[in-house]
């Protein structure tokens, strides 16, 4: 019940156990065909090129950046936590020119403020985290690209921590390429990265299109532009990967996308609506249960991920003691925190296949009894009711 990864839904954990197949036998690249389709709806997005990177939801991240970004690059990222901090990083190491706009952790970026700074800094790229797991706190994101676009710059956004959750509109926010994850809001395991990419942006990406000589095919002509730093993440060759040109680009993970293809159907045959509000419902529960307990929520509720939720530890008692005993004594999991949180707040999720009422009750009664425990005075057997009560809100 932390920020993530979270269990994996039991359906996904039997589908990662079927049979591996080559990745050009048929029903293989039917079930690749089959996960473009699955995850359009998931992205918000009618974009042909929707596939899976194999690696974790940083692979993800990496395969987008370094691929739209050469070094000199000049880009503009939306800094407001560890991720973004991440975003800085993996692009300082592709060499690019980075512009920041950096507010306090727990705060999140005004659309006007972001508006002032593509004006000033005329970046190739904009780049921003959708839900900051660090933070607890989840960037609005209507009118994003389009301040890109009419700047002539790309966009990125990382909803890693969010899709599945939360509504992700990759196509009515405008952006360019979008990835995630599985491990948090699609009850998945770590591994495969679900990535968008606009037509807008693949041509720009097709424009760095360098072949590996020992692949070349007389079909798949190089572009023009300088070659994409990166074999593994080379969003071109990846690309013509997942095309009906089928280019040999790496041996797909096979057991991952048998995953990622069962988050899907499991998260589409839901309904992506009821989905998001039985999130919607876990994050108010939670929310309700730790504040009838008589502790204090860290960041705007206006801007609070709904899947997982900042609380301050209370200065009496030991934050790592407390999550020590929830797992000892109810082998239940709550998350620590990063960087000027360190130490101030547990982070709480509820998310995917444990964004459940009873998973919730169950985890602020441990709480409830593990605060005790340690002599901090709680308000005994409020927080499940409370809960019970926001759940149905």
């Amino acid at each position: 019940m932390g920020p993530g990864p979270i269990n994996a839904h039991p359906r996904v954990l039997r589908a990662m156990s079927a049979d591996l197949l080559g990745q050009f036998d048929p029903e293989m690249t039917d079930f690749m065909n089959q996960v473009m389709a699955l995850y359009r709806p998931i992205f918000g997005t009618d974009n042909r090129w929707t596939m899976l990177i194999d690696g974790t939801a940083r692979a993800g991240i990496e395969a987008a950046l370094v691929s739209l970004v050469a070094a000199g690059d000049k880009v503009l990222v939306l800094n407001s936590g560890r991720f973004g901090l991440l975003l800085t990083e993996i692009l300082s190491r592709i060499g690019a020119s980075i512009e920041t706009i950096d507010v306090p952790w727990g705060e999140i970026v005004p659309m006007e403020t972001l508006a002032a700074a593509i004006e000033r800094t005329s970046p190739r790229l904009v780049a921003a985290v959708h839900g900051d797991t660090s933070t607890t706190m989840a960037q609005p994101l209507d009118g994003f690209g389009a301040l890109c676009r009419a700047a002539g710059a790309f966009s990125y956004v990382d909803v890693t921590a969010t899709i599945g959750g939360m509504q992700i509109a990759a196509d009515r926010w405008g952006v360019d390429v979008v990835s995630g994850g599985l491990q948090k809001c699609l009850g998945g395991p770590s591994g495969s990265a679900p990535i968008t990419i606009s037509d807008r942006a693949a041509e720009h990406i097709f424009r760095r299109r360098h072949i590996e000589k020992g692949i070349r095919r007389e079909d798949i002509v190089d572009g023009h532009g300088p070659r994409i730093p990166s074999n593994y993440f080379d969003l071109a060759m990846i690309m013509d990967y997942w095309s009906e040109k089928r280019l040999n680009h790496h041996t797909e993970a096979t057991s991952m996308l048998y995953a990622a293809r069962e988050c899907a159907r499991i998260a589409l045959g839901e309904g992506l609506e009821k989905r998001y509000a039985r999130h919607r419902a876990a994050g108010r529960a939670m929310a309700a249960g730790l504040r009838a307990m008589g502790l204090t929520l860290f960041g705007n509720d206006s801007y609070r991920m709904s899947n997982v939720t900042g609380v301050y530890i209370p200065e009496t008692v030991d934050g790592e003691a407390i999550r020590h005993a929830m797992r000892t004594n109810f082998e239940i999991e709550i998350g620590t925190a990063f960087g000027p949180l360190e130490g101030r707040i547990w982070r709480l999720g509820a998310m995917g296949y444990n964004a459940m009422k009873h998973k919730v009750l169950l985890t602020l009664g441990a709480l409830e009894a593990c605060l005790r425990a340690q002599g901090h005075p709680v308000a005994m057997g409020e927080a499940v009711p409370a809960a019970l009560e926001a759940w149905d809100a």
